[in-house]
């Protein structure tokens, strides 16, 4: 993983946002673009990440492409119409990285143990390297283990919100804890530019 240093002011940070289950809602797999839906709060809460001058990226496993459920250029179709949502909200979504593998299941070109898929840290180091973020002074927002898993791995901190899985995952004894508890992501934001106004 690279590391940065903390003295170097041209260095981001990043907020990074795990979709389904945070962004929108988690119906499974979203395998076209009329099936994403997304939480009334998101909208917001991204305005709210761009006004803090914190990189608002999307960080998110797709193994529906391994299994077959959907191709990249659907998924690329999805997320364009995210991007496209947001937008006309007035939020704007900075990157979005995805895990199209899995390590057992499905296509043969798409089987594979790699090091993007969470709870690996693949997709924060590809975009600490393109956005030039320091990682350490970056939060990781999502519903899963996996998620605060790869916050610890990359050494990010992690908030976890209730929406999606989040409260099973909250009831996991082996979760990984992360600094916020929020219910949604936009309370998740408000509380992570909370911490960093008092941390300044």
């Amino acid at each position: 993983m690279p590391r940065s240093d903390k003295s170097d002011k041209r260095l981001s940070r990043a907020i990074f946002i795990d979709r389904d289950g945070t962004i929108n809602k988690d119906i499974g797999y979203v395998s076209t673009p009329d099936q994403l839906v997304l939480y009334p709060w998101a909208a917001e809460a991204v305005r709210l990440i761009n006004e803090a001058r914190f990189k608002a990226i999307v960080i998110t496993n797709q193994s529906g492409v391994a299994r077959g459920l959907y191709d990249e250029e659907t998924l690329s179709e999805i997320h364009s119409q995210m991007i496209k949502q947001f937008a006309g909200d007035g939020a704007r979504i900075d990157a979005i990285y995805y895990c199209p593998h899995h390590p057992s299941i499905g296509n043969t070109h798409y089987r594979v143990a790699c090091e993007c898929r969470k709870p690996g840290i693949g997709m924060l180091a590809a975009a600490s390297i393109e956005h030039a973020i320091d990682i350490s002074s970056s939060f990781v927002i999502g519903d899963k283990a996996s998620d605060m898993a790869m916050a610890r791995n990359a050494g990010a901190r992690a908030a976890l919100v209730l929406t999606g899985y989040g409260r099973e995952t909250l009831a996991d004894n082996d979760l990984y804890k992360p600094e916020i508890i929020a219910e949604n992501l936009l309370e998740a934001v408000k509380q992570i530019l909370d911490t960093d106004t008092l941390a300044d």
